[in-house]
């Protein structure tokens, strides 16, 4: 239940990835072009990761540091495959295109929030008053 309640809590994130995007797209990039738009809105995100690992994981049932690395590790790989099954099965993108997101050019830091979305259950999550 642990592991369901977490993807639920991812759930949220990726709402909140696609409403970021969005909003760069349409306030940011006009404003300050692309690249530092691209910066903005991945720092943006990073936040709401952190936000929701120290809002919600305590809440979870992650009683463990190596809980609350597994839901880390169980964020990663859904926003990976969330990435690449998106970008590949819907959007019709090209592996390049893809990988271009790892590659920290034009502003981009997608590496980083990833990394973030690995370490923020553990770090950020481990509130000793879990509210479950």
């Amino acid at each position: 239940m642990l592991y369901l309640r977490a993807t639920a809590a991812w759930l949220l994130i990726l709402g909140l990835a696609i409403l970021n995007g969005g909003l760069r797209e349409v306030f940011l990039v006009p404003r300050i072009g692309s690249p530092a738009a691209q910066l903005v809105s991945g720092v943006i995100l990073i936040g709401f990761i952190v936000a929701v690992s120290f809002l919600l994981v305590p809440r979870l049932g992650a009683r463990s540091p190596g809980q609350r690395a597994g839901i880390g590790v169980l964020w990663l790989a859904l926003s990976v495959a969330f990435e690449f099954g998106f970008g590949l099965g819907v959007q019709g993108k090209s592996w390049p295109e893809l990988l271009a997101a790892y590659t920290f050019q034009h502003g981009n830091i997608w590496p980083i929030v990833l990394l973030a979305t690995l370490v923020a259950p553990p770090l950020f999550g481990g509130r000793s008053s879990a509210g479950s």
